[in-house]
């Protein structure tokens, strides 16, 4: 003990004198947007509150966080609405997403980080979309299995949940036919300001779409070859090379390996570790540009046992924690941390 004494009075001096500065509070503002019309499983409207219920606020609390939850907005139509030709649901996505853009709008005028907990991905469109109409233009990193870069005119299925980016981008505009309930949306995101992670199902129309824009993207193979670690490193250097924009994160969770997030309504297998679906979360946060985040797709119904529901919400609360200051090595010390006396 006595060998001990001198180091410990030299870091009780050093924490009396030079005290570590607190870290700066973030100031969250959290969105529930329980809607599922953007595609055709029930069930994911229900992630906003399970995401909740896994505890997230206190999470995010307990961090240093200041939370404001603005509750759940009321998306969904309950009247039955005809496919506008392959298109399903046309109305009730474009109200959803207006009502949503003004809910992001006044989040980020009360000076919070956006947080909206989906529902499914069409919902990235109007978080987009008041997020850049509250802050002007942003970066866009997508993390996602699918590009959702399909058009009304490309699409294969008719669901929205694979489209929402080319609603966003400026040089798809003339790609987008007016459509019930849309007109309120207008294009804000240059191809430029876009990145994706962990593609690795694309329709062939998107593949041409993401090569004729010249888009950044890192499919799984790239993220095997490369390391998280690279391509984190690489998407920010392409995104700050010009201006640094504030960040978009909309990160759907079938991104992540359906073994860890089977809970999901377009699972693929070969997707990002657990440590990598976190890891990408800490990078964007450290930037200290992350703005607005979207986690959509958790779906309690595509789960086939409990284990699998809660794996799938609990990772999708570590990645949003994450998102806002969490990091693996540990808590920093208080500025009025002392230690006990040996």
């Amino acid at each position: 003990m006595k060998t001990l004494r001198p180091l410990v009075l030299m870091v009780k001096r050093r924490l009396h004198h030079h005290p570590p500065p607190p870290p700066p509070q973030r100031s969250v503002g959290i969105i529930g947007a329980p809607f599922s019309k953007g595609q055709s499983r029930g069930g994911v409207e229900r992630g906003p509150d399970l995401i909740r219920a896994a505890g997230l606020v206190q999470r995010l609390q307990e961090q240093g966080c200041a939370v404001k939850d603005y509750g759940n907005l009321s998306l969904e139509d309950a009247a039955a609405e005809e496919p506008l030709g392959e298109l399903k649901s046309v109305r009730a996505v474009g109200s959803a997403n207006r009502r949503l853009s003004d809910a992001v709008q006044a989040a980020k005028k009360d000076g919070h980080t956006s947080v909206m907990l989906g529902g499914d991905h069409s919902l990235a469109i109007g978080s987009i979309h008041g997020h850049t109409t509250a802050v002007g233009p942003l970066s866009v990193v997508w993390v996602d299995a699918h590009a959702d870069i399909n058009t009304p005119l490309t699409t294969y299925t008719g669901n929205f949940h694979g489209q929402p980016m080319s609603f966003l981008l400026h040089e798809l505009r003339s790609y987008i036919p007016p459509l019930p309930n849309f007109s309120w949306v207008k294009p804000c995101v240059s191809a430029r300001d876009l990145v994706y992670i962990g593609l690795r199902d694309v329709d062939p129309a998107e593949h041409h779409i993401l090569k004729l824009l010249g888009v950044k993207a890192f499919s799984m193979s790239e993220v095997d070859q490369l390391g998280v670690a690279r391509v984190m490193e690489e998407t920010c250097d392409y995104l700050c090379t010009r201006v640094k924009k504030p960040i978009h994160l909309s990160y759907d969770i079938d991104a992540i390996d359906p073994s860890v997030t089977p809970a999901t309504g377009t699972p693929v297998t070969g997707g990002l570790t657990y440590r990598e679906g976190v890891y990408i979360s800490e990078y964007l946060c450290q930037t200290g540009l992350l703005s607005g985040v979207d986690l959509v797709e958790v779906n309690p119904l595509r789960g086939q046992t409990e284990e699998a529901v809660q794996s799938t919400v609990n990772t999708a609360v570590s990645v949003l924690v994450s998102c806002l200051g969490r990091v693996r090595e540990g808590n920093p010390v208080p500025a009025d941390y002392r230690l006990p006396e040996p």
